[in-house]
């Protein structure tokens, strides 16, 4: 599998997503992972659905923990443009806080659609969370491509529906990524077409910080099958917390928390 180190980021772009908190870098994935993760999805939400059938099920038509679904997404976790641009922008340890989907239903909207941000935090001059928004449709104005509001990342308070005003609709094909400060003030819009609009999202943090679920737990050997030292070390391998003083003196290759991790 190829290392991110062998795909550079293109400069231009990381300087865009430095700049204006936001940039779509293009050609991600290619045309058959496109369409294996979409086939994917649609079979994962529908099992969820009716795994939850007869109950409130508040993220409808939104999978979590896609890299436990199916192979197609555990491989996507070592992507080597993925992490040519989260490397320069959080370090090469950074780990995955969440991966789910997002999909825009026909003649509707979904929980993105609110102007918002994905991290609760602002610290001056220190990017804490990455947003990756992976596209397996092509975004259009008509089928709810999402807006975003450029420098805004380092803003407490909401902009205004004025300022909001100035956001700029960005628009991936499939296969393209948005790649994003999860602090930069941003909203989905609404699909006016008749057919869903799929992506892929993942949110990506520091290694110091907790993941939104425990994904050295949670991830089986199954999917470690499809992952190699980069995936393991998104998957938060590389920062486990030991539980017994058994485990803290473990020697250094057996290390649960792993030396030089940020």
């Amino acid at each position: 599998m190829t290392s991110a180190s062998e795909i550079p980021a293109d400069l231009s772009v990381l300087a865009r997503i430095r700049a204006h908190g936001f940039a779509v870098v293009p050609n991600v994935l290619d045309s058959f992972t496109v369409e294996t993760m979409k086939r994917e999805l649609l079979r994962s939400a529908k099992e969820d659905l009716a795994a939850w059938a007869g109950r409130d099920y508040p993220d409808a038509w939104m999978v979590h923990n896609l890299m436990v679904r199916n192979s197609v997404f555990a491989r996507f976790l070592e992507n080597a443009v993925l992490h040519s641009y989260l490397s320069p922008l959080l370090g090469d340890t950074c780990i995955l806080y969440a991966y789910t989907s997002s999909s825009m239903p026909p003649a509707g909207a979904n929980f993105s659609s609110r102007v918002h941000v994905d991290s609760p935090r602002v610290i001056p001059g220190y990017w804490t969370n990455v947003g990756v928004m992976v596209a397996l449709d092509d975004f259009t104005s008509e089928n709810g491509a999402t807006r975003f509001l450029p420098g805004s990342f380092e803003r407490v308070a909401a902009p205004s529906r004025e300022e909001f005003a100035q956001s700029e609709e960005v628009f991936p094909t499939a296969g393209d990524a948005v790649v994003f400060n999860a602090r930069t003030w941003h909203m989905g819009g609404r699909n006016t077409t008749g057919v869903a609009r799929h992506a892929v999202t993942l949110n990506v943090c520091r290694s110091y910080m907790r993941q939104r679920f425990d994904y050295p737990r949670l991830v089986g050997g199954e999917t470690l099958d499809h992952v190699g030292e980069v995936g393991r070390r998104f998957l938060g391998f590389n920062v486990r917390m030991p539980s017994t003083l058994e485990e803290y003196y473990l020697p250094d290759a057996e290390r649960l928390y792993k030396a030089g991790q940020g």
